[in-house]
């Protein structure tokens, strides 16, 4: 076996079995760069960063991800929300991942999943890919090079698209197979290209493991201001979680996943996924700026004739990403941790018309909402699509999420109270009128009021209660224009937006009766309720 690079050799590939032609350890972004472009897996752009395509994957495959389960997992994963995968499926995936793999070339990256030192685990992935062992370099943090001499791994994954699973043999659903042996810290991943599936897979244990130590895992971005006061911003794609923690006057902690245990919350990851469809110089200058750097990787991203991107370009898909070190954004923290964090940011998309700008929430009302997830989809984002959809996603990020909803939630819930967190619920979505008639929410009044809420004067402000969701909404703010903040009255037709709150409202509790016997009686009371029955 051919050796490349600086490894533990107490904890080499062989020890799990491994019987490669050549192994590749922790190559840095010029080596992995040329090793892609020879290889013929990437290309580089005209700016110097790699771009690589996926095929037929250009997104996760979440029906095709499998857990394990085992005497351990048997009681604590949420099944309805995973699938089971049986443990001598998996032995026999793991055998033939083993069997496929024998006289290949792999690339070993060892990484660290987690800034906290009492709350992270150390990562090896192992890819066929030149240009994923890039990608996941860039997404996880990268512990010192003397470090590697006692890296001891506690997750291993194994990243082979070339693979391609049996249904009758290992138990998958397709020839497509994500699969997490959470017991002994094992993730397999067959059949696709696409690279967010490492990410999301160190997500999921970390999502398994840290609610046993007390630690909160969350789907969301983090900031922290000049004073120290840490902000966490929940939301699902398309609601400007990236784009609203990316503010200039604060360093950013992260745009994705984070924790918040004992001594505050951390990020992660130490890199960033961003989407670049539409990205604009103008718009994110930031963002814009990591895709003309050496060492990004550029996903599924159209070239002209020049080797230019071309974000506005669809054609391949609608989820084109960017993938880049944390350090490559001027004002990002270099611990990637911060403090507890004093506000509470949960965004939605309201294609409906309904919701408020901003609305401040009671900690029973923020685990409402968060066990919500909600969201809403527009017409033409998918196919079949055809006018407003709403999309309840529990803790903002159901896919990752191994365990029951009513632990992450009671987790935030208590930590909310204990350290005197403010909550707020707000819209980037739609306002006078749904999508279709109204408009979007002004970006202007969107940071208008975020700053007034993560400055503490908003707090100041008098509040009325809204009749529907039972929260509390202000009725001015400095530079926000005070019709903005009353939804129904921005509507032209006070009949058709009552109909329209009707309609939402109906959907929230609908989709809430999963959760109602793991609550509690406030938090059921948190509920919204029509404003007609209420009279």
């Amino acid at each position: 076996m051919t050796i490349v690079g600086r490894r533990n050799a107490a904890h080499d590939i062989e020890t799990i079995g491994l019987q490669a032609n050549a192994v590749r350890y922790n190559l840095s972004e010029a080596e992995l760069c040329e090793q892609a472009i020879v290889g013929g897996e990437a290309e580089l752009t005209v700016h110097g960063a790699l771009r690589a395509l996926t095929g037929q994957h250009t997104g996760r495959s979440a029906k095709d991800k499998f857990i394990v389960r085992d005497d351990r997992t048997d009681g604590v994963i949420w099944w309805d929300n995973n699938k089971p995968m049986s443990r001598a499926h998996f032995d026999q995936l793991h055998a033939d991942f083993l069997e496929h793999a024998k006289g290949r070339s792999f690339y070993v990256q060892d990484l660290v999943g987690g800034a906290d030192a009492e709350n992270r685990i150390e990562t090896r992935v192992i890819t066929e890919y030149a240009w994923h062992s890039l990608f996941i370099r860039n997404l996880l943090i990268r512990p010192p090079l003397d470090a590697l001499d006692s890296f001891a791994p506690q997750l291993t994954i194994i990243d082979l698209p070339s693979f391609r699973a049996d249904p009758a043999r290992h138990g998958s659903r397709t020839d497509t197979v994500i699969a997490a042996d959470l017991t002994r810290g094992i993730v397999l991943i067959g059949g696709t290209s696409y690279a967010g599936e490492m990410k999301k897979s160190v997500f999921t244990v970390l999502n398994y493991l840290l609610p046993e130590r007390g630690v909160m895992p969350m789907h969301c971005s983090a900031n922290v201001g000049p004073d120290g006061d840490a902000a966490i911003f929940f939301g699902l794609s398309g609601t400007g979680k990236t784009t609203l923690s990316a503010d200039p006057t604060r360093t950013l902690i992260g745009d994705d996943e984070h924790g918040w245990g004992e001594n505050g919350i951390f990020n992660f990851e130490g890199g960033c996924y961003a989407k670049t469809i539409r990205l604009s110089r103008e718009a994110e200058p930031e963002i814009y700026a990591t895709t003309e750097r050496f060492g990004t990787v550029l996903e599924n991203v159209v070239l002209d004739e020049r080797r230019v991107p071309d974000f506005d370009d669809d054609s391949l898909t609608e989820n084109t990403r960017c993938a880049y070190p944390l350090h490559f954004i001027p004002n990002a923290s270099a611990s990637g941790t911060a403090g507890h964090p004093k506000n509470i940011i949960m965004l939605t998309a309201d294609a409906f018309g309904v919701m408020p700008p901003i609305a401040r929430l009671s900690p029973a009302q923020a685990m409402y909402h968060f066990l919500s997830g909600y969201t809403a989809k527009v017409a033409g984002t998918e196919k079949g699509v055809t006018e407003p959809e709403a999309t309840f996603s529990t803790c903002f990020g159901a896919p990752f999420m191994p365990r029951h909803p009513s632990e992450y939630g009671n987790l935030l819930r208590d930590l909310i109270s204990r350290h005197g967190v403010t909550c707020w619920l707000v819209n980037t979505g739609w306002t006078g009128g749904a999508y279709g008639t109204g408009s979007r929410m002004p970006i202007k009044a969107t940071r208008a009021l975020l700053s007034a809420a993560l400055d503490g004067s908003l707090n100041e402000a008098q509040f009325r209660t809204d009749p529907n969701f039972g929260f509390e909404v202000p009725l001015a703010v400095p530079g926000v224009e005070t019709t903005i903040l009353d939804p129904r009255r921005t509507w032209a037709d006070g009949d058709a937006y009552n109909a329209q709150a009707e309609r939402l409202v109906s959907m929230f509790i609908d989709n809430f009766a999963k959760f109602e016997e793991h609550v509690g009686g406030d938090v059921l009371g948190a509920a919204p309720r029509l404003a007609v029955a209420a009279e």
